[in-house]
């Protein structure tokens, strides 16, 4: 019975604890987080190798000085075949086994919608431009747009956006993505109170009132009047159900569809269509997240609350992720609206000046103003809708704009040329001589007498900075979105409205009350306050360096490899090297000591110093692949 359990249990127990030790033993060496499994297999492999590689060598039980030599070899087999895995399929590219069949699911989901989508782009003659064709023209355009609105919710949103581009895009396709609509048929009820229960409960239970009929829908969501137990009126947001797995879906054919063409053409290299596709990934994704267009609202009507226009009161308590409840606002949109009977100059500048606040003062604004998401509510006031998109811009890059702006209203191109500098995202090689006379054509051409300024110049000048190699960045990009499409809006309010000449009065504005004694003072004490304590040191600091340079003890002292980068790079050269000479070495002694004669013999026709050589022989093979991994695999870890 003991030795049935020796030989059933002990010997494979024994063998296991054999090859996980070498599989340990082989990832130090190599000095990589090779996987487990992968390793065990590698010296699975290798053990049935070495056995035919040492079938002609002496026993290690009657050569016991051989056996750190056949251990070598068996090790060396084995570090072998890891490193010709590691660079020929690394770990990590193929997923476990666990999600093998996940990813054959996701992969036969996207072949067929990647085929869907591929047959839809040819059906619309979309498929020369696909394979590199550079000429494009309104077939084109208006193929484009077809091609979008048959693809879905997630295609219409992407034309939307590049609708948005005048920078990227030729006019006429611009103008034929601006009339990309998602309007849909409205969701089932069914359907629509599966997602209400899953996420808020039962509607009869949250609502005192709830109306089964859409008052709007669209591809990502549809919203419900509703009231609440305490008698406000509000409207339910809710997004339509499987529109996120649809989404997730074609976004990842977006993203795989954008990388084919920055590699096989060359306007999609240069239009930088991969970090196009990944904003709008990452936009989209927040869009599907209700729970960010609450703290979008919270955030804009925390930056319009001392304006004329109306923002909704949000219901935080009642958000999820795929539903939103927010006030009600009974109104009619702008474009329907009867504006008879109302102030229409004084709303479109209400309207340009809460938006100008957001953008120029607060830094978070409403990306979207279009007619249907701007209100004329019952008292005279507008409203404003929809926060899904908003744009968020820094003090740094707000500093910027206002100095673009600035120059423009004062025509000056060197000015302009310094502010678009610090707006985007600046070339190596730059002759800015040449951009500042190509400005200055720019504002003689838009700004010159008699000539009427508009938004359409913002267009014109994205051109030309697109033209010079230069990169505007997406914040940037949405604050003139924003502008362009308030300018429709106001159009709509008060036919003739002069976006740019309001807008220089609000500046004007803004300047003035700048310069007020009491805005000076404030700002002065401000700056004071937080100087004094450089202030407090400077006298001590300039007499301590006076001190040292009268009595010739002045110096400069500099720390080299400071950042903790620049020495991991160093010790990281260095160990390369080191691993280098020494495997060198190594190689060099044992191809002497093979070669020399004499010495101890330690078997039959084998000498030590042929011991010492095969050693030393494995120990630089060994050295020699821990560096070419090292090559192959820079950035890993050990």
């Amino acid at each position: 019975m003991g030795d049935f359990l020796v030989y059933t249990v002990g010997v494979p127990l024994t063998f296991l604890a054999m090859i996980l030790g070498i599989a340990l033993a082989a990832r130090r060496i190599l000095g990589l987080r090779v996987g487990l499994v992968r390793t065990a297999l590698a010296c699975m492999v290798g053990l049935s190798l070495t056995a035919g590689v040492l079938s002609g060598m002496p026993e290690p039980e009657t050569t016991g000085a051989l056996g750190t030599v056949q251990f070598g070899i068996a090790l060396l087999l084995m570090i072998a075949l890891l490193t010709f895995a590691e660079i020929i399929v690394p770990t990590g590219s193929v997923p476990p086994p666990t999600e093998w069949w996940r990813a054959v699911r996701g992969r036969i989901s996207r072949a067929r919608r990647y085929s869907r989508i591929t047959a839809i782009a040819f059906r619309h003659g979309l498929g020369p431009y696909l394979r590199g064709r550079e000429r494009t023209d309104t077939r084109l355009a208006r193929s484009l747009r077809l091609a979008l609105e048959e693809g879905g919710v997630t295609f219409v949103k992407l034309g939307q956006v590049l609708s948005t581009r005048p920078d990227l895009l030729p006019p006429e396709v611009v103008d034929e993505l601006t009339l990309l609509q998602d309007k849909v048929p409205a969701a089932p009820w069914g359907s629509v109170r599966e997602v209400l229960v899953a996420e808020l409960g039962a509607p009869e239970e949250v609502f005192a009132e709830f109306d089964e009929t859409p008052i709007a829908a669209a591809s990502v969501a549809q919203v419900h009047r509703a009231r609440l137990k305490s008698g406000e009126d509000v409207v339910v947001k809710v997004q339509r159900p499987g529109v996120r797995r649809v989404a997730d879906g074609d976004l990842d054919i977006v993203n795989r569809l954008a990388a084919t063409l920055h590699e096989r053409t060359r306007w999609g290299k240069a239009l930088g269509v991969k970090d196009l596709a990944a904003g709008f990934s990452a936009a989209l994704r927040e869009e599907l997240d209700f729970r960010v267009e609450a703290r979008n609202l919270l955030a804009v009507r925390a930056a319009s609350a001392d304006t004329a226009v109306v923002l909704p009161r949000v219901h935080e308590d009642l958000c999820t992720a795929r539903v939103l409840v927010m006030e009600r606002l009974d109104g009619s949109p702008v474009r329907s609206a009867s504006l008879d009977s109302v102030d229409r100059d004084a709303l479109a500048r209400s309207l340009l000046d809460v938006l100008l606040r957001q953008v120029m003062l607060n830094g978070v604004f409403h990306a979207d103003p279009h007619p249907g998401n701007i209100l004329l509510l019952p008292d005279g006031r507008l409203g404003m809708l929809d926060f899904g998109s908003v744009g968020r811009i820094d003090a740094q890059l707000r500093s910027a704009l206002g100095k673009l702006l600035l120059a423009i209203d004062h025509g000056d191109p060197a000015g302009l040329r310094d502010a678009l500098l610090e707006l985007v995202a600046r070339p190596d090689e730059m002759d800015e001589q040449r951009l500042e006379r190509a400005l200055g054509q720019f504002m003689a051409r838009h700004l010159g007498a008699g000539m009427r300024a508009d938004v359409e110049m913002f267009g014109d000048l994205f051109k030309l900075v697109y033209r010079y190699g230069l990169s505007i960045p997406p914040e940037i990009a949405a604050v003139f979105r924003a502008l362009a499409t308030v300018e429709g809006t106001l159009g709509a309010l008060s036919p003739g409205f002069n976006i740019v000449v309001e807008s220089r009065a609000f500046a004007d504005q803004q300047f003035s009350e700048r310069l007020t004694p009491e805005s000076l003072r404030r700002t002065v004490t401000e700056e004071l306050y937080s100087m004094l304590p450089m202030i407090k040191r400077l006298p001590r600091r300039v007499e301590r360096i006076s001190s040292a340079l009268e009595q010739g003890r002045l110096g400069l002292s500099m720390r080299l490899f400071a950042d903790e980068r620049d020495r991991h790079f160093v010790v990281g050269l260095l160990h390369q090297v080191m691993l280098t000479v020494l495997g060198a070495t190594a190689g060099l002694m044992a191809v002497l000591l093979l070669g020399a004669d004499g010495g101890p013999q330690v078997a039959p026709d084998i000498s030590l110093y042929q011991v010492f050589g095969y050693n030393l022989m494995v120990i630089s093979v060994l050295l020699g692949l821990r560096v070419v991994v090292t090559v192959f695999r820079p950035r890993s870890g050990t």
